[in-house]
Formats: structure tokens, C-alpha cells, sequence
């Protein structure tokens, strides 16, 4: 299976220092939408691993957040586009819990409900909690420089080597052109 997970905030829709806490709010990033469709086509399965502390916060209830995920898919797929699974963290960052970012529980359950290794699979995102999260399940990090990117790249410790690009349509851009291996 060829399989692409993608951070949401940051990397399919501008993110915003005080949370996407409404339908209204959710804005694609330039290309983002027209790069899942490219994938898509490509045989790639998509799916989103996201933290979404808003909820824990009482910034937006879980209805709230289906209709942001909602949103999203429908906007993929005019596009021509698949978001084939949505996993997210609802938790806040004191609630210590497995599944958010940088600890690799997201990963793990779609690794699991998906019943394949994650081992070589792309994951990309703009914070060093996704990257430390993708390795901890063995996926490939890959960041790009929107939502938090400039800043993680800035401040970012353990980024080692990590492909670098500036959006999510350049990363497809470098993978369907075989930059990357698949």
C-alpha cells in the first residue's frame, strides 16, 4: 500500500496561534488541496494525524470538529482528491496522553485500523513533535516550511536529516518525480 500521512494545521490549511476552532476558519494552503488530488491519483492512500488540543481547551467541541474535518474532505474531494482517514488527538498537553504528537499513539492506530507497517512511510508535517512522532513509528518525517515550519526549522533540535520543502505541493512535487522513494 502507498500510503501519505499529512499534519492538518500547517500543512493542508493555514494554522493559527489561536486554533481553527470553526468551519469558517479552516483555509487551505495554496496547493495543498490540488497535491492530496495528485496523490490520489497517484494510488496513494492519504490519511491526517493531527492534534486538536482546541477540544481538551473547551475552544471547540467534538461536533465542531467534524464539521473542520467535514470541510476539509469535501474540499479535497472537488478537488479529486481522498482523505482516506482522519486520526487525532483530542487531549490536551497535560492530559499525558499516548496519542499526542510527539508520542507516536496517532501512528500507531493507523498503523493498526490499516493493518501495515508504517516502516518507509512519508509523514509530513511543520513542528518537531511531527517529526519525533513519525520516527517513534518508524515513518519518514518530512517538514515543510508553512504553518510552524520556518519557526521548527529555526528552533527545531532533533531534526537531523530531514527532507525539507516549502509546501505540501512541492514534497508531492519531489516524491511523484522521484526525489524521494516511494
Amino acid at each position: 500500500m502507498k500510503l501519505v500521512i499529512l499534519d492538518r494545521d500547517g500543512v493542508i490549511n493555514h494554522d493559527s496561534d489561536a486554533y481553527i476552532k470553526s468551519p469558517e476558519e479552516w483555509r487551505p494552503i495554496a496547493g495543498s488541496l490540488e497535491a492530496i488530488a495528485r496523490l490520489t491519483r497517484e494510488g496513494y492512500r492519504v490519511v491526517v494525524a493531527t492534534n486538536q488540543s482546541g477540544v481538551a481547551r473547551g475552544l471547540f467541541d467534538m461536533d465542531t470538529l467534524g464539521k473542520i474535518h467535514a470541510k476539509m474532505v469535501d474540499a479535497v474531494r472537488a478537488k479529486g482528491g481522498e482523505i482516506d482517514g482522519i486520526f487525532f488527538c483530542p487531549h490536551g498537553p497535560d492530559d499525558k496522553c499516548h496519542c499526542r504528537k510527539p508520542e507516536p499513539g496517532l501512528y500507531e492506530e493507523i498503523a493498526d485500523r490499516l493493518k501495515i507497517s508504517l516502516d518507509g512511510v512519508y509523514s509530513v508535517g511543520d513542528s518537531e513533535r511531527d517529526v519525533i512522532a513519525a520516527r517513534a513509528a518508524a515513518a519518514r518525517p518530512v517538514l515543510v516550511r508553512t504553518g510552524k515550519g520556518e519557526r521548527t526549522l529555526r528552533k527545531g533540535k532533533n531534526l537531523g536529516e530531514v527532507p525539507v520543502y516549502p509546501d505540501l505541493a512541492a514534497f508531492v512535487d519531489g516524491l511523484l518525480h522521484g526525489e524521494l522513494s516511494g
